[in-house]
């Protein structure tokens, strides 16, 4: 590393133990005011509108901020990417880095910022943690080689993510190169996810930062509230940067409130409170910098010494030990024991009329299946909840139901409700999915959530299993819930089904069931591949209709049906013939599965139920 650079890091740490140094406010806000729409890249303008980036740099050095932030929050080639610059990333973190030292010459420090990659990271999402410190390394790496004094990491919510990007900087630099790492809050100090202040501020504290703080979402009063608890749990200096205020929606525009003079009378709290580092984020302009500045020439707030002992706070609530597996349900005792189970797969319906869907559980009752298995808006279809189905054919039906539930349509708050509430009304069976998205249904424009996909929400089962909500807060009870997920053994990429499969494994599945199989190679590789994963298996069965559902499933389900079922199907010569001889192939399926699997799931197609309560008879043993 330079010496220049060597010097000027030393020149801020020395500042930082001395006094407060103000920062600079919004660029998107600045950039957006100017008429770039939202729908560009900001960081690309590094390139293609220079002059227009180091104008407000140097704005923001007029009215006093003494740490000027690069241009490159969303500069990862993760973000860079949805707009198509990606082979970019080099050129424009390295171009931030210039306009800002152009515009801070020798006088304000210069700050390369990074903000959070945009994708879901483990155990919320499919990136590992080393992928997320990768993808941070490369482009500390890029603004390494134009030579901030200084890098900041900003409105992060999640503290794995942060954590992955400050260890990928400390390995970048070895610890030469100072660094703040702010995080983003709620009204109430708590992370997006639920994680409390001390929870958050302990964790950040023994990372190797140089100073730790919050930064955009809420407004100064927020801020200042939580700034004054994560002071009792930490000895770093710490940064305040929020938000002018929440954003209104003005004639299509976001307006954000705070007026310069408001956030200045915030900003004297801040600094009596013990900040070292404050500034602005969202909806902040020079006006507010201006003044805030002023703010810190006229007080000399208390020194707390940033080497003093914090307390241990009293022992938190640990986790709850979970329930049993053979105590969660019924279904749960018979896959403890070890015994071949059976699903019957029954639709919610379409109206407000359930009556055929529980006559058709207790038709499966009668003969022995173990539970019916309920979707949850299959194919993107509006149809009745399937939790309230699932109370239904429990109340009515006298048989267990095991509710699909997915991501599509919840976010993470939803999901934790309905959880709740699935358990308390006796819904205990689960198979946690991400979901079919709305353009595969009739309404292809509707709004879809995915906050986690099908291993983010295993893992919040998991949670309310140990009587935790997602940020890992006590919630003073826990739930039972008997965990299923899904898996395909016709995948197309078999290595990353079995990459997700094991992380749903390791994020507490208890039980997997297949799409529906007709190959059994396919079965058997399958089972090769996690036969070191010690969860029972049970295979879907679907027991075909006609020639031209076989080539449905092959063609548009991309489901593998073998040549030699497609030829038995396609030398029948009428319909009726055609479900008896798809009954008699799924009952050959579940003859061949049955000593490889510890149980089957059977669909019955187009509400035939009959049609699955037939292919049940081939189950050995029942």
């Amino acid at each position: 590393m330079s010496t220049s650079i060597s010097s000027r890091a030393a020149e801020f740490r020395e500042q930082l133990s001395q006094r407060v140094i103000v920062a600079d406010g919004a660029m998107g806000t600045m950039l957006y005011s100017r008429g770039v729409f939202i729908n560009r890249c900001f960081d690309e303008l590094n390139l293609s509108a220079p002059d227009l980036v180091r104008q407000i740099h140097q704005e923001y050095v007029k009215a006093g901020a003494e740490i000027l932030e690069t241009n490159t929050f969303g500069a990862t080639r993760q973000r860079l990417a949805a707009f198509g610059v990606a082979e970019k990333l080099a050129a424009i973190n390295q171009a931030g880095v210039r306009l800002a030292r152009e515009a801070a010459k020798d006088g304000a420090f210069v700050a390369g910022a990074i903000g959070p990659l945009g994708v879901r990271i483990e155990p919320l999402g499919p990136t590992s943690f080393a992928e997320a410190r990768a993808g941070f390394r490369e482009q500390i790496d890029a603004l390494l080689e134009a030579g901030p004094d200084l890098l900041i990491f900003e409105t992060f919510g999640n503290l794995d993510e942060l954590r992955e990007a400050v260890m990928a900087a400390h390995d970048a630099t070895g610890g030469e190169i100072p660094v703040i790492a702010q995080v983003t809050i709620d009204d109430f100090g708590h992370l997006p996810g639920g994680t409390d202040t001390e929870t958050f501020t302990r964790e950040m504290d023994s990372w190797p930062v140089d100073a730790i703080g919050l930064n955009c979402s809420v407004g100064p009063k927020a801020t200042l509230e939580t700034i004054e608890r994560m002071v009792q749990y930490t000895g770093k200096p710490t940064s305040a940067m929020p938000n002018a205020g929440l954003p209104m929606r003005v004639e299509g525009r976001n307006m954000y409130l705070c007026s310069p003079e408001y956030m200045a009378q915030y900003a004297r709290r801040l600094l009596w409170a013990g900040v070292k580092i404050i500034g602005g984020c969202c909806g902040t302009t020079p006006d507010h910098i201006k003044l805030i500045r002023s703010e810190t020439r006229s007080l000399q707030p208390g020194q707390r010494s940033l080497t003093a002992t914090v307390e241990e706070a009293a022992a938190k609530a640990h986790a709850l030990p979970p329930v049993a597996t053979a105590e969660k349900s019924r279904l749960g005792a018979k896959l403890a024991e070890g015994k071949f189970v059976s699903f019957v797969e029954i639709l919610p319906p379409r109206g407000i009329d359930a009556s055929r869907e529980i006559a058709g559980a207790k038709l499966c009752a009668d003969h022995g299946i173990d539970a019916i298995n309920v979707p949850d808006g299959p194919r993107a279809s509006a149809r009745m909840s399937a939790q309230v189905t699932c109370q239904l054919i429990q109340q009515h039906a006298g048989i267990e139901a095991v509710l699909h539930f997915c991501c599509r349509d919840r976010n993470i708050l939803g999901i934790q409700s309905e959880l709740l509430g699935a358990h308390s009304v006796g819904v205990r069976n689960l198979i946690c999915i991400t979901g079919d998205p709305p353009r595969m249904g009739l309404y292809p424009d509707a709004t879809a959530v995915f906050d986690v996909d099908a291993i983010g929400l295993v893992n919040i089962v998991r949670n309310l299993n140990h009587g935790l909500d997602i940020g890992g807060n006590p919630i003073g009870s826990q739930t039972a819930l008997l965990t299923g997920v899904g898996a395909n053994p016709g995948a197309l990429n078999m290595d990353e089904e079995i990459r997700r499969f094991e992380w749903k494994v390791q994020a507490g599945a208890e039980y997997v069931v297949t799409q529906p199989v007709f190959d059994l190679k396919l079965l058997e590789a399958f089972l090769k591949r996690i036969e070191h994963v010690k969860i029972p298996v049970l295979c879907g069965i679907w027991p075909l209709t006609s020639f031209r559902n076989a080539e449905f499933m092959v063609n548009e389900l991309r489901v593998p049906v073998p040549e030699e079922f497609m030829e038995r199907l396609r030398r029948v010569d009428n319909a009726e013939k055609a479900r008896e001889e798809g009954v008699t192939i799924a009952r050959e399926m579940v003859e061949r599965v049955a000593a490889m699997v510890q149980g089957v799931q059977l669909s019955a197609p187009f509400g035939r139920y009959q049609m699955a309560i037939d292919v049940a008879a081939a189950i050995p043993s029942r």
